[in-house]
């Protein structure tokens, strides 16, 4: 999650506390969308860091 917080951060210019919120609103709402399993997927990819690598395997793209 920090690794999303840190991107945002530096991206659009939002202090970290403004873009923790707004990683936090869109995380939920995608997980409200997604069947429980893959929004479960989300949430241990972004509990454990690694953020990008963790994605892809969610997506069925696993890393080498």
């Amino acid at each position: 999650m920090n690794e999303l917080i840190n991107t945002l951060t530096q991206k659009t210019g939002l202090p970290p506390d403004k873009a923790r919120v707004a990683a936090e609103t869109v995380i939920n709402f995608l997980k409200s969308k997604l069947p429980s399993s893959v929004a479960e997927q989300v949430s241990s990819a972004l509990s454990g860091g690694g953020i990008a690598e963790k994605v892809g395997d969610v997506l069925g793209k696993k890393s080498a």
